[in-house]
């Protein structure tokens, strides 16, 4: 999970702090030297930890902490706003020129996934209502160009390929064609190397001075750890950015690139990216990744995910079906397909407050959780549409059919539907509930 192992060892140390019901200076002080080893083997930069251990401490040791009721409760309080502070405070969202079209550059090392991020960014304008355009200005990789021909056609997005040996002259056709064909946005992919050099950087300088970009993004995996406030840093002198686009979050189970590329550079994070998926590009919320970081959930992003995934009319029909008794496994494997276009089990409960130390304690197996999604979908696909809306009829040897064709037993079948039948009926009463309170919509949705 997101920030998994620096949560956890957050937690711990907060965990002592909380059980006390009167805190000494010596008491925040040992306390702190836990967050800043924490800190550290998060990868977050050494002076960056420093600064924050010293603003914190020199907070928490104040009269009003540690003579206050719940004094555990404060410092924890101090910490996140200070985490927030050094993640840059609220969300910094893209700008837009005064006439478009509104040129956004992507920088990067190799690696760092410039083309992909490209095309999840031409993705999240386009859910905005802009017109993006895709300009592939990479001569160097191989293949390059093609990758992002690929998303496009994927994503039905468009791309503009020129054939010029000069990236700049590539970047210039494309704004060029953008103003001509009404595209009020253009996302440049530019080249990369495997590190900072002279080459690169004197390339880039040219494409901002010919092309005057509303926006320069550096595109920055977050798995490089330390050298992320290196690489950071090295692209902010020499290049002058306005934004960064973290990639790679979702494996970075400590999550210091994040504390300290912003407390570095003194620019934002404006997106991050949590996966593969084009809708997998997130906007960066200091607040929200504050509170995942210390165990208190991100309900807010839980709930804009859910309304990305659900459709609120089909919603309030279903809702009207489970109702008059009409719900039934089409509707069911709808939802299970909505829910998971939300992200893997183990994203969406990681978002929820507490509950990834509960699912330690409780052993809990998410990967098993997501197989047995799986073989649930398998189950319901194997069976007519008939079956579907009306389960009553499947008998013994439906069944047996059933079961091999979606490659599970008679038993898996019988459970499953077992399980249907019963969050039918839960849902029935929650969904009763809502009605008499004026609510449309399924449980999970409100």
């Amino acid at each position: 999970m997101l920030f998994e192992s620096l949560s956890d060892k957050l937690q711990q140390a907060f965990k002592k702090l909380r059980g006390k019901g009167r805190l000494t200076e010596k008491d925040v002080k040992e306390a702190m030297r836990e967050v800043r080893l924490a800190l550290l083997e998060a990868d977050v930069n050494f002076k960056v930890a420093k600064d924050f251990i010293n603003t914190v401490t020199d907070k928490a040791i104040g009269a009003s902490v540690l003579e206050s009721v719940r004094p555990g409760h404060q410092v924890v309080k101090i910490v996140h706003d200070e985490m927030v502070n050094l993640l840059g405070v609220s969300h910094s969202a893209l700008t837009f020129a005064s006439k478009p079209p509104s040129v956004f550059m992507l920088a990067g090392l190799n690696g760092a996934g410039k083309t992909t991020t490209a095309g999840k960014l031409a993705a999240a304008l386009r859910k905005q209502g802009k017109k993006p355009l895709l300009a592939a200005c990479d001569v160097y990789r191989p293949a390059a160009v093609k990758q992002l021909q690929v998303l496009g056609k994927t994503y039905d997005l468009p791309v503009f390929v020129y054939d010029s040996p000069t990236p700049e002259d590539i970047a210039k056709k494309a704004v060029d064609f953008a103003e001509q064909n009404h595209y009020d946005t253009v996302i440049l992919d530019t080249a990369g190397r495997f590190h900072v050099d002279t080459e690169l950087m004197d390339e880039l300088r040219r494409m901002k001075k010919l092309i005057k970009p509303q926006e320069i993004l550096l595109v920055l995996d977050a798995m490089i750890g330390q050298d992320a406030v290196t690489v950071a840093q090295s692209f902010n002198d020499s290049l002058g950015i306005d934004g960064i686009i973290l990639t790679k979050l979702d494996s970075d189970t400590r999550g210091g690139a994040a504390l300290s590329v912003r407390a570095i550079t003194g620019k934002p994070i404006k997106y991050s990216a949590m996966g593969e998926k084009v809708s997998d590009l997130e906007p960066f919320y200091p607040d929200r990744i504050a509170q995942r970081i210390l165990g208190m959930g991100d309900i807010l992003s839980l709930v804009d995910k859910a309304q990305e995934a659900f459709d609120t009319k089909e919603a309030a029909e279903m809702e009207k079906r489970l109702l008059s008794n009409d719900f039934n496994l089409e509707d069911f494997l709808t939802q299970v397909k909505q829910v998971r276009k939300m992200g893997s089990i183990k994203d969406i409960i990681g978002m929820l407050p507490g509950m990834g130390t509960q699912i330690k304690s409780a052993d809990f197996d998410m990967d098993e959780s997501e197989i047995a999604m799986n073989h649930m979908e398998a189950i319901i696909n194997s069976m007519t549409l008939k079956e579907r809306r009306n389960p009553l009829i499947i008998n013994n040897s439906r069944k047996r059919r059933i079961a091999r064709g979606s490659g599970q037993t008679i038993q898996e079948v019988n459970r499953m539907l077992k399980q249907f039948n019963e969050m039918k009926s839960v849902m029935k009463q929650f969904t009763g509930m809502g009605k008499k309170k004026g609510k449309v919509g399924l449980p999970f949705m409100r």
